[in-house]
């Protein structure tokens, strides 16, 4: 089994493809739509979209800061993102969708991670 990448959207952004950041530094949360390759079903991986602009002012701010679920690109280009998150999900495999969901989740959190059912 093998994810697959449904679709990208931001409630920072209306227009993720027309966006243009409005300052040298930015960060956006992007909402990755994946499921398994062939198949139904879908679930949502929130990723921040940032530039090392950015990091380096949280980093100034906040004395440390985490990189888990931040992807970060020197300038916005919305093609070499959905580009980069599609062959990162196509490299996600696994026997069962949670095992390639767990995967998927080393990129952006999960909305079943940590869920105990």
């Amino acid at each position: 089994m093998r994810a697959n990448l449904r679709s990208l959207h931001s409630p920072d952004v209306s227009d993720l493809p027309a966006w243009v950041p409005g300052s040298e530094e930015f960060a956006i949360l992007i909402e990755v739509i994946a499921g398994p390759e062939g198949a139904p079903g879908e679930e949502s991986f929130a990723v921040t979209l940032c530039n090392p602009a950015w990091v380096e002012r949280q980093a100034q701010r906040d004395g440390v800061i985490s990189g888990r679920h931040l992807l970060i690109v020197v300038d916005y280009d919305y093609d070499r993102v959905c580009n980069y998150i599609s062959e990162y999900l196509r490299a996600c495999t696994g026997n069962t969708w949670q095992e390639v969901a767990e995967k998927v989740a080393r990129l952006g959190y999960w909305e079943f991670e940590d869920y105990h059912g």
